[in-house]
């Protein structure tokens, strides 16, 4: 498991590209046969993909939690991006499809991820929060999530917001989870853009093809920076930071927050008259 330490809004308006990009960025989610595994010390997320191809992987606790399961004191929402897939949980079999999630509560302790087909695996992207209580474990897809529809074709962002793990949908403890799709010809993701200092949050950039980029946007908003993104990358956004894109072609985003509340629409807006 990799770790990374929170830094200073202030010590970020110094970072160069090199740094920004060790600090936030979120790269190789994805290998064959391997869990890997972020630990961000921003409100203690974990971040991480799995991708099992020819063999089932489990998800197992160690020093870096100091428990002896996974989710002996966590929580754990996963979204397959990837083939027809299924996950064990205690021994009871879920089925986890393209653009299915599932939320699965504190206290479960065998944690399986296997591809249906392997020439179609799988890619299971994962959020996980600390946890205080015991939810039910629940599978939620693409057609149970709720559906925010937001932004037009004239500014260029029109999309639908699946929110998968939600108060209007599911109990969780503190992680909030779902997925934004834009429609065909818009291109920008939360923008106008906001912050929540209460609240940190990790975008993942998928549905991409190979030579499409995302210019994610970063940083305080009269201290801007960007970091360039490719497709199955996830980038760190601090409670003091915006985060906002604009790609190349069409894209997808999981996003994911962790923090104080879970109320969605607690945000602070920017205006466009303050962003440098």
């Amino acid at each position: 498991m990799e770790i990374r330490y929170a830094s200073s809004n202030k010590d970020a308006k110094s970072y160069d590209t090199k740094r920004l990009r060790e600090e936030y960025l979120i790269q190789d989610l994805f290998t064959i046969d391997n869990i890997k595994l972020v630990y961000s010390h921003y409100d203690r997320i974990i971040v991480g993909g799995v991708y099992p191809v020819t063999k089932g992987l489990k998800l197992e606790g160690g020093k870096e939690l100091g428990s002896s399961f996974f989710l002996e004191r966590r929580e754990l929402g996963v979204i397959n991006v990837g083939g027809p897939g299924k996950m064990i949980l205690d021994k009871v079999e879920y089925e986890i499809n393209n653009k299915d999630a599932i939320y699965i509560g504190m206290g479960v302790e065998e944690i399986e991820f296997l591809s249906i087909d392997p020439k179609n695996p799988a890619k299971f992207y994962l959020n996980s929060a600390p946890a205080h209580h015991k939810y039910p474990t629940i599978k939620i897809g693409l057609e149970d999530a709720r559906k925010v529809k937001l932004g037009s074709t004239k500014t260029s962002n029109k999309r639908t917001i699946n929110q998968y793990i939600h108060p209007d949908v599911c109990q969780s403890c503190q992680l909030v989870m779902g997925m934004t799709m834009l429609e065909d010809g818009s291109t920008w993701n939360s923008m106008p853009c906001h912050t929540h200092d209460r609240r940190m949050e990790v975008y993942f950039y998928f549905d991409m093809d190979e030579d499409t980029r995302i210019f994610h946007l970063m940083g305080e908003p009269t201290e801007t920076r960007h970091i360039v993104m490719k497709k199955d990358e996830a980038v760190i956004s601090p409670s003091w930071s915006i985060h906002s894109g604009v790609g190349t072609a069409s894209y997808t985003f999981i996003w994911g927050m962790v923090g104080e509340n879970q109320i969605f629409t607690d945000m602070d807006h920017v205006s466009m008259e303050i962003l440098r």
